[in-house]
């Protein structure tokens, strides 16, 4: 699988797609997500993206699962795996009291941050995070102090890229420029909802919590050349193919119209599938896009793999682009 560096031109190298692992331990049992991870790695995949809090809200779910499925599965594969592969986790977002959401979450304070590394270490049963991310914005603590704490972990050798989640883009500038400032290791990934369907941004997503990508912030990734760009819920939960999967009211708008009806387009011209297009889009762009995507079965899987050897070549690529304003941009 084609590789890129993460984190700017001396980070380390890392797959062009990011297995997503949220369900599993939940939604997914062991047996399929070890199956899945080992699939991922048979053809070079080394990203796998998880959280301290995946998945809560399942039936069942503390958000301790995700992290300890990939644990157990490290272990049961032998300690030469660990090094084949980069995992990269957040912390930020557990709720703090059972039953509840981000209403209680943990937040990003110095103490927080700490305990949560510390937590998430013990469930992967590693040494150190490849990729540690502050999940979501908490803005009742001071900046300084989150900055201080990630910054901390790197020195310590417990964390070597870091990131911030849906985070507006002033802030995360903000606080790559503390960071900077007081000679501490910066942000230098970002990571936001993004996909081939742009959403109206008038009206909410039902994830309330997630925070799309915008103009803005694909022109500060552009311009700032330490910094990846990964795109979570990049085939928005299946709403591409599945018809149990209905877009969400904020792409219910012309502009989806007729970019689905290019996107079906390009993918009968290739012999591809929607979801493998959309994929090869994220990929082509003038900055490329880690798309991170998830899959309930090894069959899942295979298909979305193939977006990886799918070649976009550019008159197609413009197609897709400007699909959204209509004929006259053709």
């Amino acid at each position: 699988m084609l590789r890129r560096r993460i984190g700017g031109p001396t980070g380390p190298l890392a797959s062009a797609l990011s297995l997503g692992t949220l369900p599993f331990g939940t939604t997914v049992d062991e047996e399929t997500s070890f199956a899945i991870l080992d699939r991922f790695v048979e053809v070079g995949g080394t990203l796998l993206d998880t959280a301290d809090n995946y998945a809560f809200w399942a039936p069942g779910g503390t958000g301790d699962e995700s992290e300890a499925t990939i644990g157990r599965w490290l272990a049961a594969r032998g300690p030469a795996l660990r090094d084949q592969v980069l995992i990269s986790t957040k912390t930020g977002a557990r709720p703090t009291v059972p039953g509840t959401g981000l209403e209680t979450a943990e937040g990003l304070s110095g103490p927080v941050v700490r305990k949560a590394a510390e937590d998430s270490l013990r469930r992967l049963g590693t040494d150190r995070i490849d990729v540690y991310w502050a999940h979501i914005e908490d803005r009742t603590v001071p900046l300084e102090e989150t900055v201080e704490a990630f910054d901390a972990l790197v020195r310590a050798g417990k964390a070597d890229v870091l990131g911030c989640s849906n985070h507006a883009t002033w802030l995360t500038e903000r606080a790559r420029a503390t960071a900077r400032a007081a000679g501490m290791t910066p942000y230098t990934c970002v990571q936001q909802r993004y996909s081939y369907l742009q959403p109206r941004f008038d009206l909410g997503l039902p994830e309330t919590a997630h925070v799309h990508v915008t103009q803005e912030l694909l022109d500060y990734v552009r311009g700032e050349a330490d910094m990846t760009l990964m795109a979570y819920s990049s085939l928005i939960s299946g709403a591409y193919t599945r018809p149990d999967k209905p877009l969400p009211e904020a792409y219910d708008h012309p502009g989806s119209v007729r970019r689905l009806a290019v996107l079906g387009e390009v993918a009968d011209e290739l012999g591809a599938s929607v979801n493998q297009v959309v994929l090869a889009w994220l990929l082509a762009g003038d900055r490329p896009v880690i798309p991170i995507v998830g899959a309930s079965s090894v069959e899942q899987l295979e298909e979305i793999l193939g977006a990886v050897e799918l070649e976009l070549p550019g008159e197609l690529k413009e197609r897709l682009d400007t699909a959204a304003l209509g004929p006259a941009a053709a």
